[in-house]
């Protein structure tokens, strides 16, 4: 059974991020019969990411290491990441992420920050090892009450990406 995991690097707990991220966890889920793990919000695990070892973040490290598709979302913060996700990220060796692919999403608030996920988070996943077989998206954080709507839109077009990777 394939499985996805939700990533999430927004330091504010339940936010448009992962509203976003988990639609497109739950669309790619239905339409390729995959179940989704329990998202992985960071916000709630902040005060222990910088901690060496850390036994609970050390574990979900390892959980979004062996899942078959990882959705990674962050809002954009000076054109790029957020430095929550960048140090979770951080505990994985080289070619940690080598046998996940992976969905990178950045809400924006702006149309100015659509090509930092291109140039900013696909270039971290891709140096873990992940493969990337999508376009990111770059989900206008104003829209997120629109969600299931724009997420369906760029999973028809992605999915003939996508679909091989799920298929295994």
């Amino acid at each position: 059974m394939t499985e996805i995991a939700v990533l999430v690097g927004n330091p504010q707990p339940s936010s448009r991020t992962r509203v976003v991220a988990e639609e497109v966890a739950a669309q790619v889920a239905e339409r390729s019969g995959a179940t989704v793990r329990p998202t992985i919000d960071l916000a709630d695990l902040a005060d222990r990411i910088f901690r060496f070892p850390e036994p609970e973040v050390d574990v979900l490290r390892d959980d979004v290491a062996t899942a078959d598709l990882v959705v990674v979302a962050s809002p954009t913060y000076k054109g790029a990441y957020t430095g929550l996700l960048k140090a979770f990220l951080d505990r994985y060796g080289t070619n940690g992420l080598s046998r996940v692919a992976a969905v990178p999403i950045l809400t924006i608030g702006s149309p100015a920050h659509t090509l930092a996920v291109e140039h900013t988070l696909r270039p971290l996943l891709v140096e873990l090892g992940a493969s990337v077989p999508t376009r990111g998206i770059a989900f206008p954080a104003a829209e997120t009450d629109d969600r299931a709507r724009i997420v369906a839109e760029w999973l028809d077009a992605e999915w003939r990406r996508l679909e091989p990777v799920l298929a295994g």
